[in-house]
């Protein structure tokens, strides 16, 4: 155990105000209390409340959770909102008077987690857009959720639920590797180490002092325990997507995460909830496919255009990702599955990066509004509703639309680092690049379709719920 040690200017532990943020353990104690205390009201007043004019439940789980303690931290600091995380808060204390039982086998891959994700939320959110966002709804998830995680806790060792059965748990691993933090040790104080503190402390039965060498944090959830049990631990600031650019152990179920993910989120929403918009919504294929299986089939409560926009989504996702890598696999003549799993890591930035756009457009819309009005509804506070801070009809909050493009010009960073580490001829990876980077010029050429799209036919004349509904 290292008592005392001279910091790097990259140490984020060394810091004076992000050093107290991030390492003192009365404050970051502190903050999974609040964190939780959010998480419990926000359920119960979404079952005490079921009303519509509930705007508090949804406020902290929409609003709030999702964008910014997820998107925003992800895509900088990594897996901050997994060290707060209300689950893993209370799943510490669970197991250790759990049964501390090995995960078995069938249930330990990290598939699970996205597979839940994938099919529960997404799925099921384009084909009932409103069903989720009802307080009941909501309160009734995240009590089935929490539930699960309890009995994981209760019965398996190392916080498995985390690890393989969280719902976001393989999406949080997957694109905290776009972020510019990353805990290690300093490696001269570990050399000499025979007390191994910081992985006594580690609830996950992690290395820290291997993170470095494996260019990996593993499942880290940056709960910040380790850096309490010795001073060695270090939170250094790094190039963004560091990790990225030299080899680590892949992980299957996190390339798909960062295909499906960009598929449910990213590209769907391009095509439903953005295009949907404008004025020749009707010509779009999935609006067409909607529109012909409506002809002769009553899918009652279903959003017909939301569930087509959706499978389109994935399939064009599928076949730019998995087509593209793999024609681009036998023009360098190697695997596919090396290939693959070596150059699908490039996508992690069009969601998260690309997703800012999205989050920083609604802050102004919907969030900050329904945050503070949720606030003010849920405890009584004598103060006026808000506002929200603009509306579509303000132009100067697209400026945001520049993270898009950010985005996927990082991703082609990032493909090209990617690249290099695969053993071929120079020629045979230029060659193939416009092949395996053919999910990201997809998605580039989307965003500037919509421009093109909205410029020329301009916005649907009826908002978007009316002709969503349309027969």
């Amino acid at each position: 155990m290292v008592n005392f040690i001279k910091r790097d200017k990259t140490d984020i532990f060394g810091m004076p105000i992000l050093g107290f943020l991030f390492k003192n353990q009365k404050f970051l104690w502190l903050l999974r209390i609040v964190v939780f205390s959010l998480f419990f009201y926000a359920t119960y007043y979404g079952f005490y409340n079921q009303s519509s004019e509930n705007i508090f439940t949804s406020a902290i789980f929409w609003s709030l959770f999702w964008p910014f303690f997820m998107v925003v931290t992800l895509s900088t600091f990594g897996r901050i909102f997994c060290g707060i995380c209300p689950h893993g808060f209370i799943g510490k204390y669970i197991t250790k008077f759990g049964l501390k039982k090995k995960i078995p086998n069938f249930l330990n891959n990290k598939a699970i987690g996205i597979t839940i994700l994938f099919i529960g939320w997404w799925f099921i959110y384009y084909m009932f857009p409103s069903f989720y966002k009802t307080p009941f709804a909501t309160a009734l998830l995240f009590l089935v959720l929490s539930l699960i995680a309890i009995v994981f806790y209760f019965l398996y060792d190392e916080m498995a639920y985390c690890k393989v059965i969280c719902p976001i748990g393989t999406v949080t691993r997957a694109f905290s590797k776009v972020s510019f933090t990353k805990l290690e040790t300093y490696t001269q104080e570990c050399s000499s180490c025979k007390t191994f503190d910081c992985v006594k402390a580690c609830s996950y039965n992690l290395k820290p002092f291997s993170f470095a060498k494996k260019n990996s944090m593993e499942d880290c959830t940056l709960c910040m325990d380790c850096s309490s049990a010795c001073e060695a631990v270090a939170f250094k600031v790094k190039k963004p997507s560091f990790s990225l650019f030299s080899k680590f152990k892949v992980n299957k179920a996190e390339v798909w995460t960062l295909i499906l993910l960009t598929a449910a989120i990213s590209i769907t929403m391009s095509f439903h909830h953005a295009l949907g918009r404008s004025a020749i919504v009707e010509e779009f294929i999935w609006v067409k496919t909607a529109r012909y299986f409506e002809s002769f089939i009553n899918f009652g409560l279903v959003d017909t255009i939301g569930l087509f926009a959706f499978l389109y989504a994935v399939f064009f996702s599928l076949l730019f990702s998995v087509g593209g890598i793999y024609i681009a696999s036998k023009i360098m003549k190697l695997p596919f599955e090396k290939s693959f799993y070596t150059l699908g890591y490039a996508f992690a930035p069009l969601f998260i990066i690309g997703g800012l756009s999205h989050i920083a457009e609604f802050f102004f819309y919907s969030y900050a509004s329904n945050i503070v009005n949720g606030f003010i509804q849920a405890f009584s506070l004598d103060m006026q509703y808000i506002q929200p801070l603009a509306t579509r009809k303000d132009k100067w909050v697209h400026i945001f639309n520049i993270f898009n493009h950010i985005g996927y010009l990082w991703a082609f960073i990032i493909l090209i680092g990617r690249l290099k580490l695969l053993e071929t001829k120079r020629v045979l990876k230029v060659v193939a690049f416009p092949f395996a980077a053919s999910l990201i010029i997809f998605y580039m050429g989307l965003n500037f379709y919509k421009g093109y799209v909205f410029k020329t036919y301009g916005v649907y004349k009826h908002n978007h719920t009316q002709h969503t509904k349309a027969k």
